[in-house]
């Protein structure tokens, strides 16, 4: 009798075994569109202090390589490490009532960041999955440089300012941390080595050095987010 309970037992954790998907794993590359995006409030009374008025959009690409695991029942992550690369250049904006002086600036941003997504991918078709995924991003800045250039009369020389190292400057109106850390929700498609995804991380450190505006009992507050969209292979894949 027990023999024939203890061999029903490996029956059935043999067929558990065989029933259950081996992991799949790869690693490989992507690159992709990235639009980081600095959102200050204001230290104008006219506006609430937690509306982030100020909005500065940038757009570049994003590098970098990646680890995909599928764990059990596709629920697996995906970490890697990007470099990121944005910048931006305003429109002319006249000083007062007429055309000239008028002023326009020019921002450049460089980081480099680890992510680690955790997932949810489902086949559809044969090797042809969707999936979705969350998680943190630690973010570190390289560089992030403003350059204002003004122009006083109509055909006159563009003479460029000293530029603003938010990083480095003594402005605590300017100044911004290097360290951020975000949280992203996205979605994906992958066919066989290749892969799409697509997403929003919303930033969750204040970006600001300073608490407060220089002389004004109005605390500074804001977010660091980004938007990037990325394609892919995988060199290595374990199926």
């Amino acid at each position: 009798m027990k023999k024939g309970l203890f061999t029903l037992l490996l029956a059935v954790v043999a067929t558990s075994v065989m029933a259950v998907d081996l992991p799949k794993q790869g690693f490989g590359f992507h690159i992709g569109y990235a639009q980081p995006t600095l959102r200050l409030n204001s230290n104008q009374t006219a506006y609430p202090k937690d509306s982030l008025i100020n909005t500065t959009m940038l757009h570049g690409f994003k590098v970098g390589v990646v680890y995909d695991g599928s764990f059990v029942a596709g629920f697996g992550c995906s970490m890697g490490i990007n470099y990121t690369f944005a910048g931006n250049k305003t429109d002319w904006t006249k000083t007062g009532l007429f055309d000239y002086p008028r002023h326009r600036s020019k921002t450049f941003y460089h980081e480099m960041e680890l992510f680690v997504d955790w997932q949810y991918k489902f086949e559809v078709a044969k090797e042809t999955y969707l999936m979705i995924y969350t998680g943190p991003t630690m973010q570190c800045g390289l560089a992030l440089n403003k350059n204002v250039e003004r122009q006083v009369v109509m055909n006159g020389d563009v003479v460029p300012d000293d530029p603003i190292h938010k990083y480095k400057t003594d402005d605590t109106n300017e100044a911004i941390k290097r360290l951020n850390v975000t949280w992203g929700v996205g979605a994906g498609f992958q066919y066989q080595r290749y892969f799409l995804r697509g997403g929003y991380d919303f930033g969750l450190i204040n970006p600001y050095k300073a608490e407060q505006f220089d002389g004004i009992d109005r605390n500074t507050r804001g977010r660091f987010d980004q938007w990037s969209v990325k394609i892919g292979m995988y060199i290595w894949y374990d199926k």
